[in-house]
C-alpha cells in the first residue's frame, strides 16, 4: 500500500532531520534548527495520524498538513544551504527525500479526494 511506503520514507526523513538538528546545534545554530526540527518531523507525525483518521476528510486534512510541513521543510533546507550550514551533497540528499515526500503526498491527496466523489 502506498501509505506504508509514505510512512517509511517519512520516518527515515525524520531521523535524517533529527541528525541534522544535532549537527546544527553543535554548531550553535538553534533558530533554524528548531524550525526545521519541528516542520521536518511533523511530516511523519501527520502521516502517522492520517493512518488512524476519523474519516476521509480527516485523512485528507492530515495529509495536506503533512504536505504543508514538507513545503516548509524544503524552504529551511534551501536556507541552510544558502547560508553554508549544510554542504551541497547533504542539501541534495535531504531535498530529494523531501521532494519525494511532497510528490507522494500530492498523489495520495488527489487519490483520496477522487475516492470521496
Amino acid at each position: 500500500m502506498k501509505e506504508n511506503k509514505l510512512a517509511e520514507l517519512s520516518m527515515e526523513f525524520s531521523v535524517d532531520i533529527i541528525n541534522l538538528v544535532k549537527l546544527l546545534k553543535s554548531n550553535h545554530e538553534s533558530i533554524i534548527a528548531n524550525q526545521i526540527g519541528r516542520s521536518g518531523t511533523s511530516i511523519g507525525a501527520n502521516i502517522h495520524e492520517a493512518q488512524y483518521a476519523q474519516g476521509k476528510k480527516d485523512f485528507i486534512s492530515k495529509l495536506e498538513i503533512a504536505l504543508k510541513e514538507a513545503s516548509e521543510t524544503g524552504y529551511w533546507l534551501e536556507l541552510l544551504r544558502k547560508t553554508n550550514y549544510i554542504d551541497e551533497q547533504s542539501y541534495k540528499s535531504l531535498s530529494s527525500k523531501c521532494t519525494s515526500l511532497r510528490v507522494m503526498l500530492i498523489a495520495s491527496c488527489r487519490t483520496a479526494k477522487e475516492n470521496t466523489k
